[in-house]
């Protein structure tokens, strides 16, 4: 009886677990070589296969690096904004090697995602081994995040009622430089779901139709039986390849993370904060308040377990969303959190989380809500009870159709307030601050495809609870 060898694949310092590639003979019934989890043992003793390949005997020394990266970015992009924002040393460093260094890093996350997508959510599929729980985990799935992004949008409306961030504000003179992007209609949105060719789909990366082509093959090789299992395999061999790849560039992640902050505050410091300060401030609050309290709330009810271990093990991610300002590009970070670090299993975190860094948008959610308030206080325009219900739909469905990528929710803003018949011109002033927001937004955006994926998991019986709640 033929025996696959036990190999390591080394971690490099996000987390405490190594995976391990299970010892399974060759007559075993499941995919052969399927990724399980143990704890790294502690005190050096047993680590020196994972040092031998250069991983971090401290697991929390990426997170720190990365948070160092950006807060040095941060302090260096400020002080060449104030400083010297003519200077050619300056330009050299913000126009040559910032930009130059964080589009690489950028792109090289970017690189993954599509086949990280095609191929994690395959497996994720095809290791549920029975077909009808893919729409009972994906009815759970949808219905969470919409339910999370109605809240997103209600909270933000209800708080830019209080505030009234623009109440008294002349829109008209700098405004007029906007124009307007067509928005896809919700038919057409739903429609192209369902991809007629999936490889250019996968090529363009539309995420909505590669996901759609994955559940697709991962549910036709449980059906194919063995012939699907031989396939498997070879998905499941990709998988550890791709995420071994995501190991070594979240070695680089602190420079590149680094030099996309300093390039951001160099270019734009603190000063446009100035002039829309209270817009600036009630969408950073209610960012706030969503991921403090909504998700808190839902882990606790919905999930049983405690919110505290749950932030504390998504540091790196969110930190990576925050540089990055792409649920798309913090895919690959978010997925190896989600699986190692939160406990939730593969089949599940492999479906809901590339699910939600396509749908899952309550951070954007939160900004159309904010800013139709916004534009509609500046204008003098008046929107009853009806109007804000429809806002609420809107902003909710028009989350599905909004991309991982960076800025494209002020795109969909535009669908909102067309739906309201308000200036699109609007959007013209709150462009200055759309960056930053951003930044922050996405990092909501990816707490919530954590969350709703350990609730998911938590009702599915599939969330290891002894990862969950390690150190």
């Amino acid at each position: 009886m033929r025996v696959l060898l036990r190999a390591s694949i080394p971690i490099l310092g996000i987390d405490d677990f190594v995976p391990l590639l299970e010892p399974v003979s060759a007559s075993s019934s499941g995919p052969a070589g399927r990724i399980r989890y143990a704890a790294r043992p502690r005190g050096g003793d047993h680590l020196s296969e994972a040092q031998a390949d250069g991983a971090f005997s401290d697991p929390g020394a990426l997170t720190r690096k990365i948070l160092i990266g950006l807060i040095a970015g941060l302090g260096l992009g400020t002080v060449l904004h104030v400083a010297a924002a003519d200077a050619t040393a300056t330009v050299f460093l913000v126009d040559g090697v910032f930009f130059v260094v964080g589009q690489i890093f950028l792109a090289s996350l970017k690189l993954l995602v599509v086949p990280l997508v095609l191929v994690s959510l395959a497996c994720g599929t095809a290791a549920l081994e029975d077909v009808t729980k893919l729409g009972r985990i994906g009815g759970k799935t949808l219905g969470l995040y919409l339910l999370t992004t109605a809240v997103a949008v209600s909270l933000a409306i209800f708080a830019a009622l209080i505030v009234e961030p623009g109440a008294g504000f002349d829109l008209t003179s700098e405004a007029a430089g906007y124009a307007a992007k067509e928005t896809p209609s919700f038919a057409k949105t739903l429609i192209e779901i369902f991809p007629d060719n999936p490889f250019k789909a996968l090529a363009e990366a539309r995420m909505l139709q590669g996901i759609v082509f994955a559940v697709l093959l991962g549910a036709a090789m449980t059906l194919a039986g063995e012939a699907g299992r031989d396939l498997l395999r070879v998905f499941e061999s990709a998988n550890a390849v791709i995420m071994k790849l995501v190991f070594v560039l979240m070695e680089l992640a602190p420079y590149g993370i680094f030099c996309l902050i300093a390039k951001v505050f160099a270019e734009q410091g603190f000063a446009a904060i100035e002039k829309l300060a209270w817009y600036f401030a009630t969408v950073l609050a209610v960012l706030f308040i969503h991921a403090l309290v909504t998700y808190p709330i839902l882990l606790t009810l919905l999930g049983r377990v405690a919110p505290l271990p749950f932030f504390r093990k998504l540091r790196a991610p969110m930190t990576v969303a925050f540089s990055t300002a792409s649920s798309g590009a913090t895919l690959p970070v978010t997925l190896r959190a989600t699986e190692e670090r939160l406990g939730v299993d593969r089949s599940i975190a492999s479906f809901t989380v590339p699910l939600g860094a396509t749908i899952n948008m309550d951070g954007t959610a939160i900004m159309q809500g904010v800013a139709t308030v916004f534009i509609a206080q500046a204008y003098g325009v008046e929107i009853g009870t009806a109007g804000y219900l429809t806002v609420v739909l809107t902003a909710t469905l028009a989350s599905i159709g909004t991309a991982g990528v960076p800025g494209v929710g002020t795109v969909m803003l535009a669908m909102v307030l067309r739906q309201m018949d308000l200036p699109v011109e609007g959007i013209g002033l709150i462009l200055g601050v759309d960056r930053l927001l951003d930044m922050t937004r996405t990092a909501v955006n990816i707490t919530g495809d954590a969350a709703v994926s350990c609730i998911v998991a938590r009702s599915e019986g599939k969330l290891d609870l002894e990862i969950f709640r390690s150190p």
